[in-house]
């Protein structure tokens, strides 16, 4: 009676911990690819998981940043155009100021939007 317990409680918490790991993977790679610049990969990979940059924007993180202002940061023109394409105006609006610190040319290009 007691492995089978035993056996329930493993099984259960395995189940718990295998979404969490795949988010951390998911977002690691989203964050590698507005890093490196690659708007491409990042376009295909979003699309192989069914995901928006909308629907994500506000739960992801990269280095303690947004996405834009990750992508500010680390010098992603490409990225960075892609991405304040796809997001609402007023989110994008709301972070002209902080983008303007790191990258005047997404800076103008949130201006524009």
């Amino acid at each position: 009676m007691k492995k089978i317990i035993l056996i329930a409680i493993l099984l259960s918490s395995s189940l718990v911990i295998a979404p969490t790991a795949q988010a951390d993977n998911l977002s690691l790679r989203i964050c590698e690819y507005v890093q490196a610049n690659d708007k491409n990969r990042l376009r295909s990979f979003l699309k192989q998981n069914k995901l928006k940059i909308r629907n994500i924007y506000d739960g992801l993180a990269c280095n303690g940043n947004n996405l834009l202002i990750f992508a500010a940061k680390s010098k992603s023109l490409e990225v960075g155009e892609f991405i304040i394409g796809k997001l609402p105006a007023k989110k994008v609006k709301a972070e002209i100021d902080n983008i303007a610190k790191y990258s005047a040319h997404l800076a103008e290009e949130a201006r524009d939007r």
